[in-house]
């Protein structure tokens, strides 16, 4: 799922910079493994925002360039739902084999052409993976750590469709490797589930959900949307109050979004259904917040919710401006190419290099080489790419300083814990977050209550958090302005 926040709520405008399968949990990923590097402790006290606690001391053993977490997305589904645009197909007939011999290839591809030393996290996203063969997920795990360091207690986790057969395929799942899944619940009545196309019922998923917690104690999260037609504040009030006392330790909350072609968005166009107004979706967003607080679901990022030691391993690496290697159809990446031996299809140009002088202030890309990719979209095409190069690289665009640093900073500010100073550093060899966001601009959200900067980072307060629509495009332009005056001088 993609984040699919309202603009009332967000920066949905911004965000389509970003691929739904760039940021997977944004349908509600995972995370129990305590990689602690560099990771710091959030409360929230009534009497100063988002306080910090004293930082973890604990050593990096591994550079955050040489290690990177992985995106498998398995691009087929059973039915496509009213309201999703994303990529995925329908097919009678899946070749199953064929798509395994090109997951395991593209995967070992890319990992030696990252050269990184370690996987933290692999995330199976879609699409449904859960219609996939186990053995296809176990071979991936196997060819990755066959090539790469994969810790025996990774995080590994999956996106699964609540239904009846899924049910019946999670303790197969678990045997391939997953020790985490993600259930798309989506809403706990079934008319509405109806409506959204889904192919499941309310009474499966509180089913699904036993069984997964049964068999992945404590690492079980599910997707729930608001916003939807006809939807009430007072139902929703309800359908919260269920969905904390079946849940696990971790929810993913989204407010939909009408997207253009979507049998949904038809149905808004000759008035077959009607939405809630902004001011209603904002309201239960924030009455969501509360609830989620009072059974120590804490947000942790905007859409996310978790108690204490449960937050998304894998999608915090993403909000940290992490590294993250992408296979499949339409899979998305952001890594360093420190191996670059692999077959470059001869229709694909690199972009990027007209937008950077390495001679010029030291503006270069990100370690020379950092690179944002996207794979070929349709799962035929990629195929037959990734059986002739090795991989299915569709676009390959060299990323600036620039660049990486507004995707961190719009990220990162999703989070509690925002922006550090630390990871600034590590991108920016130029300047510090007070160089940048210093000016009435940025003081007046200050003095406003919305965003604190401090001898830790940059990072949105409570009350900022459900404003950073409003927020973001004032800190973006300054970053922006900054390079273009230094760049000036």
């Amino acid at each position: 799922m993609h984040f699919l926040m309202s603009q009332r709520l967000s920066f949905s405008h911004l965000l389509k910079l970003f691929a739904r399968n760039s940021f997977p949990e944004v349908s509600g990923t995972v995370g129990l493994l305590c990689f602690n590097n560099h990771r710091r402790k959030f409360h929230h006290n009534k009497a100063n925002e988002n306080v910090l606690d004293v930082p973890d001391q604990h050593l990096q053993t591994t550079h955050w360039s040489e290690e990177a977490t992985l995106y498998v997305h398995w691009p087929y589904c059973q039915r496509r739902c009213t309201y999703c645009n994303f990529n995925k197909y329908i097919r009678s007939n899946v070749d199953n084999d064929k798509m395994q011999q090109c997951l395991v290839r593209e995967a070992k591809t890319l990992i030696q052409e990252s050269g990184v030393k370690r996987i933290k996290s692999v995330f199976f996203g879609g699409g449904t993976p859960s219609l996939a063969q186990p053995k296809t997920l176990s071979a991936i795990l196997e060819a990755v750590s066959g090539v790469v360091s994969l810790p025996n207690d990774a995080e590994v986790s999956m996106e699964g469709n609540p239904t009846s057969v899924g049910r019946i395929k999670l303790l197969e799942f678990k045997l391939a490797g997953i020790n985490r899944v993600s259930l798309g619940v989506q809403a706990l009545n079934d008319k509405d589930l109806q409506l959204l196309g889904r192919d499941h019922t309310s009474d499966e998923s509180r089913k699904c959900i036993e069984e997964a917690r049964r068999l992945f104690p404590g690492r079980v999260s599910i997707d729930v949307i608001f916003g939807r037609p006809g939807q009430r504040l007072s139902t929703w009030e309800k359908e919260l109050q269920e969905v904390t006392q079946i849940c696990d330790n971790h929810v993913s909350l989204y407010q939909l979004t009408l997207e253009r072609g979507t049998a949904l968005f038809k149905m808004f166009e000759v008035g077959a259904v009607d939405f809630p107004s902004e001011d209603v979706t904002a309201d239960m967003y924030e009455l969501a917040v509360e609830i989620m607080a009072n059974e120590r679901l804490n947000r942790y990022e905007v859409s996310n919710f978790a108690r204490e030691g449960f937050e998304s391993l894998h999608n915090q690496s993403y909000w940290d401006g992490g590294q993250y290697i992408g296979i499949g159809p339409g899979a998305h990446g952001r890594f360093i190419l420190r191996n670059p031996t692999a077959k470059r299809i001869p229709s694909v140009k690199i972009q990027g290099h007209d937008n950077w002088n390495p001679n010029q202030l030291n503006l270069q890309p990100v370690q020379v080489n950092r690179e944002a990719r996207i794979q070929t979209l349709e799962p035929e095409p990629w195929m037959r790419e990734v059986l002739k190069y090795g991989h299915g690289t569709r676009k390959r665009v060299i990323q600036s300083q620039l660049d990486v640093l507004q995707e961190y900073l719009m990220v990162g500010l999703r989070t509690s814990k925002g922006v550090t100073n630390h990871r600034w550093g590590q991108f920016s060899n130029v300047t510090s977050l007070r160089e940048v966001f210093d000016g009435d601009a940025v003081d007046d959200f200050m003095k406003g209550g919305l965003i604190v900067m401090d001898q830790f980072g940059l990072r949105a307060t409570v009350k900022g958090m459900s404003l950073l629509d409003s927020i973001l495009p004032h800190l973006l332009i300054k970053l922006q302005n900054w390079f273009k005056t230094v760049k000036a001088d």
